[in-house]
């Protein structure tokens, strides 16, 4: 789909949204914005096991509470645009989110994420499944700064365009670690790579691609989440955002 300055309109049904399945029919010929935006994907990994390992019961009651306390996590006034059973899709418009604010976001999502796992063990400790709850969840998060397309279906945002398409393929990566944030290039341009290592300071910052179908190869940095848990315990962490 071919990039459209931020602010313009144009119309849906001019674009190429058939790779986008999941829009609803109702979309065509809609008149659209595009806008510079941030994008943040946290999506809960191991979702799939868990579904099937764990009893209903137990896994009704984790997954809305983790997700819960994902959106309540949020500190830097992003926007809920859809929930997909183990993920949030967030953005903000406008210029993207600084470097600093986003790692201390990061910080709070992945720290309050394995509390709240722990409170969740301790609530279910009667029950024989309880251990495997912080054994078979983690976190990634996906950071994308680019534009999107916003359409209001109902009360509610709906994005497209080629940058949403590319956040979602790229929770499917060549990323070895469990946890971790995942910054695209487009993102990481606008800050500066000192000042993303900076920002990330718990370990580096390192470079990677993955290759997708109709897309291609797209450049990324990232960084483990998993040091934030020991650092954690031996000093405590400033995850307020300064507005």
């Amino acid at each position: 789909m071919s990039r459209e300055e931020s602010g313009k309109k144009f119309d849906v049904g001019n674009t190429c949204l058939n790779k986008q399945n999941y829009l609803m029919d109702n979309l065509e010929n809609t008149s659209v914005e595009v806008q510079s935006a941030t994008i943040v994907i946290p999506d809960i990994t191991g979702f799939t096991r868990f579904m099937s390992d764990i009893d209903l019961k137990i896994s009704k009651r984790v997954i809305p509470a983790l997700l819960n306390k994902i959106i309540y996590t949020n500190q830097v006034g992003l926007k809920v645009s859809e929930i997909e059973g183990d993920a949030v899709l967030f953005y903000k418009t406008g210029p993207p989110v600084d470097a600093q604010q986003m790692a201390k976001q990061c910080q709070r999502f992945y720290l309050d994420f394995y509390q709240q796992l722990k409170s969740l063990k301790y609530e279910l400790r009667n029950k024989p499944e309880s251990n495997k709850i912080p054994r078979m969840l983690g976190l990634k998060i996906i950071v994308l700064y680019g534009e999107v397309g916003m359409s209001r279906i109902g009360k509610r945002i709906k994005l497209i365009g080629e940058d949403v398409i590319i956040a979602h393929r790229l929770l499917k990566n060549d990323i070895t670690y469990d946890d971790y944030v995942l910054l695209t290039s487009s993102y990481v341009d606008k800050m500066g790579e000192k000042p993303t290592q900076k920002a990330f300071f718990w370990d580096d910052v390192r470079k990677g691609h993955s290759n997708y179908e109709h897309i291609g190869k797209i450049p990324y940095h990232y960084v483990n989440l998993e040091p934030l848990l020991a650092l954690q315990k031996g000093l405590r962490l400033n995850t307020n955002i300064d507005r």
